[in-house]
């Protein structure tokens, strides 16, 4: 049971990274995104990748 909650818990904090990375890239000036060579629409995907690495 410790080991399930301790799942829970690591899952519930990997979603919380993943959507405060979402927003982040989501909120982003367009000339920072442009310098970057990224888009706000990629934010899903983006965040995805760097917090879960696929």
């Amino acid at each position: 049971m410790k080991r399930l909650l301790s799942r829970l818990i690591a899952s519930a904090e990997r979603h919380a990274r993943y959507r405060r990375t979402r927003d982040e890239i989501a909120r982003l000036s367009p000339r920072l995104s442009r310098d970057l060579g990224i888009s706000p629409q990629d934010a899903e995907d983006l965040a995805h990748r760097a917090v879960y690495g696929h």
